[in-house]
């Protein structure tokens, strides 16, 4: 009797043995899902997907430039000089104010443009944060107070300004006072920006029209 109970029960262990290597792979992927289910589930359900930082008027803070960017390195035509700026529409328009200021107001040089800054080294919420986001300039950097122009100067600027119909805003009208920074008043959305530089891409194309031709003549 000994002898079959013990036959019986190396049956039943290999047996059992059998049925829970069979079931060893599936326990263990069980195993092995929940917890990645579980933290996907964390992380979409449970947090939001992080919004991308903007300077004060809207647009995206650039890391880098000519690399991985919105914001690349252009040359100013007429002036020898370049800037980093956000590629496209506001490229168009903030180096025309360039030529502008350039051939109406002051000759530029070497040391007289900015564009583009690291956000650590603007501040933020101001208006010279558009600088970390490649949508603005500064001309004769360091000549930001008021009264750096003398008055034709300063008519000129706003003569400008007029022409950009509220899309580029002059530091030299807000407080505190930076005359040196020129920047896009518009976020990316607004479909002035986009007039505004197909306008000064026809000036450009047309003889007599655009950055210079008053002074040339």
């Amino acid at each position: 009797m000994q002898q079959k109970m013990t036959r019986r029960t190396v049956v039943r262990t290999a047996a059992v043995v059998g049925a829970a290597a069979a079931l060893g792979p599936v326990l263990s992927a069980t195993a092995t899902a929940a917890p990645v289910e579980a933290v996907t589930g964390a992380v979409t359900g449970s947090r939001k997907p992080r919004r991308p930082a903007t300077s004060a008027n809207g647009w995206t803070i650039q890391t880098n430039v000519d690399r991985d960017s919105q914001v690349w390195t252009r040359s100013v035509s007429g002036t020898g000089l370049t800037v980093p700026v956000w590629i496209g529409d506001v490229e168009t328009v903030l180096l025309h104010v360039v030529r502008r200021f350039h051939y109406e107001v002051e000759e530029l040089h070497a040391g007289d443009l900015v564009g583009w800054r690291p956000a650590e080294e603007v501040r933020r919420r101001h208006p010279e944060s558009n600088l970390a986001s490649g949508t603005a300039v500064r001309i004769r950097p360091g000549a930001g107070a008021q009264g750096s122009l003398f008055p034709l100067q300063t008519d000129t600027v706003r003569a400008v300004l007029a022409d950009c119909a509220g899309v580029v805003r002059w530091g030299g009208d807000d407080k505190p006072v930076d005359e040196s920074l020129f920047y896009i008043a518009v976020g990316p959305l607004d479909t002035r920006l986009a007039d505004l530089a197909a306008r000064i891409r026809e000036w450009n194309a047309t003889p007599g029209e655009g950055a210079g031709a008053t002074a040339a003549g």
